[in-house]
C-alpha cells in the first residue's frame, strides 16, 4: 500500500488523488439548501412589479379597466414566481460521481447534465449580494466545450460551496493531470 501525502497526490507522483481517494471525494445525490427558495422568490419580485406597472399604466390610459389591473397582474406574477421557486427547488439535485459531476434540474424542461472531470477547466465558489444575505453560495463549474458550457450549483452553504470546489478540482486533476485546473 502506498503512502498518500496530505496534498492528495501519490508519493512521488504529480497525477492527483489515488483511486481510493477518488472514491472518498464522491458522494450521494444531494439537494440544495431550502433557503434558496427565498432567494429565488425575491428575485421574482422585481419582474412582477415591472410587469404589474406596465399593465397598470396601459390599462389606466385605456377606457377599459383601470390601474388596479396592474396590481392584480403583479400579484399573480409574484404568486406564480413563488410557486415556480418551490417547484424549481424540488427538482434540483446533484451528485459527485467517480468520473463526472451529474446535475438534474428543471420544472418545465427537465435537464440532466453530465460534466466529465476531464472537461472541467476551473471551478469557482461565488456569493452574490442576495445569497450573502441568506448565508448561501454557489459553485460554478466551467467546462471545455461550446459557449454556455458552464454549470452552476446554487443554494449551498459557503462551506459546502468551497468544499465542492476543492473536491471537483482534485477530481479534475486526478482525471487529467496536474494542469487540469
Amino acid at each position: 500500500m502506498r503512502a498518500v501525502p496530505d496534498d492528495g497526490t501519490a508519493e512521488g507522483s504529480m497525477a492527483g488523488p489515488v483511486p481510493d481517494e477518488v472514491t472518498e471525494l464522491t458522494g450521494p445525490r444531494r439537494t440544495l439548501d431550502p433557503g434558496i427558495q427565498v432567494v429565488w422568490v425575491l428575485k421574482g419580485v422585481v419582474p412582477s412589479l415591472v410587469l404589474g406597472g406596465i399593465v397598470g399604466v396601459a390599462f389606466a390610459v385605456l377606457p377599459v379597466g383601470g390601474a388596479w389591473l396592474g396590481a392584480a397582474v403583479a400579484l399573480v406574477a409574484f404568486v406564480l414566481s413563488a410557486v415556480l421557486s418551490v417547484l424549481r427547488y424540488r427538482s434540483w439535485a446533484y451528485e459527485v460521481r467517480e468520473d463526472s459531476l451529474y446535475l438534474e434540474r428543471g420544472v418545465i424542461t427537465h435537464v440532466r447534465t453530465v460534466a466529465p472531470y476531464v472537461r472541467i477547466q476551473h471551478v469557482d465558489a461565488s456569493r452574490g449580494p442576495i445569497e450573502r444575505a441568506f448565508g448561501l453560495a454557489s459553485t460554478v463549474v466551467y467546462t471545455a466545450g461550446s459557449r454556455g458550457a458552464d454549470v452552476s450549483i446554487p443554494g449551498l452553504s459557503p462551506a459546502d460551496a468551497e468544499d465542492l470546489q476543492a473536491r471537483l478540482k482534485r477530481l479534475a486533476i486526478a482525471a487529467e493531470g496536474e494542469d487540469a485546473v
